[in-house]
């Protein structure tokens, strides 16, 4: 009787995860069609990074659904891992060499209050995520749920730091606060990409 309700309740954790992998899945689609539109009209290094952020996290929980759905014991724990590990590498180099354009040319970014709104209503929606999926992975005793919920309260924080920089710019005129946001993505990219890889060890 208690493996049988241990064997439900594993079952409906498991479901539980991929509901939030699909939620988190669908607000970045939408997520990233906003910030397309606001990156370009702005001419926003930081809310390009944070799209290309969002593709990532795009990513992540779709290796992370493929992850729940495999058997257990399987190689796919460390695979998914290296990919999301791999993922954040990459970024951190877009954001590095887009961060370097942009302040070695002067370019001065332009205010969007898309942004700012889309990007004030992101930091709560990805901090709600990451406790649900945090709370659904140690329960289940999954490490790549786990490191996914680091990698979605990330996605929170870099939220709130993107959008700090976003409403300097347009409240103080401080054009650089933009790209120099950016480079918070970048070393919490490099940090994550880190601690995935260990973890895949």
């Amino acid at each position: 009787m208690g493996a049988q309700a241990g064997a439900a309740t594993s079952r409906m954790l498991l479901r539980r995860g991929r509901t939030l992998e699909y939620v988190t899945l669908g607000w970045n689609v939408a997520g990233v069609l906003v910030l397309a539109i606001a990156a370009v009209a702005a001419g926003s290094v930081a809310l390009a990074g944070f799209g290309v952020d969002s593709l990532i996290e795009i990513g992540a929980s779709a290796v992370v659904v493929w992850q729940l759905k495999g058997e257990e014991g399987s190689d796919r724990e460390r695979l998914a891992l290296r990919i999301i590990a791999t993922a954040f590498v990459l970024l951190a180099i877009y954001i590095a060499v887009q961060t370097v354009l942009t302040l070695s040319s002067g370019t001065h970014p332009g205010h969007s209050a898309l942004g700012i709104v889309s990007l004030a209503i992101t930091v709560v929606a990805m901090l709600a995520l990451a406790a649900g999926k945090r709370d659904t992975g140690r329960r289940l005793g999954n490490a790549v749920l786990q490191t996914e919920s680091r990698v979605t309260l990330i996605d929170g924080a870099l939220a709130a730091a993107v959008l700090a920089g976003v409403v300097l710019n347009a409240a103080a005129g401080w054009w650089w606060a933009d790209p120099i946001s950016a480079l918070v993505i970048l070393i919490y990219a490099l940090l994550e990409a880190r601690h995935a890889w260990t973890e895949a060890s």
